[in-house]
């Protein structure tokens, strides 16, 4: 199924005491474009959150925020480093001693003292918490892929409705071009006759330049080809796997084909057509840069 590049997707978890929070957002680009923001401490996780993304994202750029929140009584602890605390004491009474004043410390003057203290986390589980950050994130993604996948059915819809118009513009210029040589025989045979009069003239070199005007103008080849990028475009849009750079090709054949009839056709009727069929096209190159 078709899927579009955008799309955003949520999820918390609550695991050993700890929060796990998850948000995937991601916009269209040309490439697959990853990237994780979590707390620094728990960087280990990256790799397994780049890994499950990219089972189900293969084009666009994709941002990916983790928070933990650690909620468990334990898991850390304050220690004093005593020695250095009483050496600081005793350092304070000799410049109390010193300059003559008394020396009133108290114990919550420490805590702006550097290095007295200092806070130690207990050795984590890292193999759990990865194993918590991907089902968070697994969680997220599913309600993400919701989203591109419904934006994708109406980027479809909407594909599909400019192909049958191109299909129609087509078969418009396929009808025409019979038409174009009959009315260039006719109009060099009124010239002739304009110029000559009654005068006999040689009706089979007419002929040979009527068809030699066929043969430049012919264009059959680029419609049978339109029309069969139109089909593969239609077939596209119908698999299961990313197709966006494919049909990315097909958008840019289909645009070099309807030049050349342009190009050759030598038809103000049918280079109306061309102009329309161009700007379908357009169209479609603006709705596939954001699918997947």
């Amino acid at each position: 199924m078709l899927k579009s590049m955008t799309g955003y997707g949520s999820a918390s978890l609550f695991a050993d005491g700890k929060k796990y929070t998850v948000e995937i957002k991601s916009v269209n680009n040309r490439y697959s474009d990853f990237s994780v923001k979590m707390p620094r401490v728990y960087g280990f996780v990256e790799d397994a959150v780049k890994k499950t993304v990219g089972e189900i994202v293969k084009r666009g750029k994709v941002d990916i925020y983790i928070g933990i929140e650690d909620y468990a009584e334990s898991g850390s602890e304050v220690k004093l480093n005593a020695g250095l605390a009483d050496k600081y004491k005793k350092a304070l009474e000799g410049l109390a001693e010193k300059a003559g004043i008394p020396c009133t410390i108290k114990a919550e003057d420490f805590l702006r003292i550097p290095d007295i203290f200092s806070v130690e986390k207990e050795d984590e589980d890292s193999d759990r918490i990865t194993e918590s950050v991907v089902k968070a994130l697994k969680e997220a993604a599913e309600s993400f892929d919701k989203m591109r996948i419904k934006e994708g059915a109406r980027l479809k819809a909407d594909l599909l409705e400019h192909l049958k118009e191109i299909s129609t513009l087509t078969e418009k210029v396929e009808e025409r071009a019979p038409h174009i040589v009959n009315e260039y025989r006719e109009k060099i045979t009124e010239r002739i006759k304009n110029i000559l009069g009654e005068t006999p003239y040689d009706e089979s070199r007419l002929l040979t330049e009527a068809a030699i005007f066929a043969d430049r103008i012919n264009v059959n080849e680029e419609i049978v080809r339109l029309k069969s990028h139109i089909s593969q475009f239609e077939g596209l849009l119908n698999l299961s796997e990313p197709v966006g750079r494919k049909i990315d090709f097909l958008i840019q054949e289909m645009n070099r084909e309807i030049n050349t009839i342009g190009s050759k056709s030598n038809d103000l009727e049918t280079a109306r057509i061309v102009i329309d069929v161009k700007a379908e096209i357009e169209k479609l190159r603006e709705q596939i840069q954001n699918i997947e």
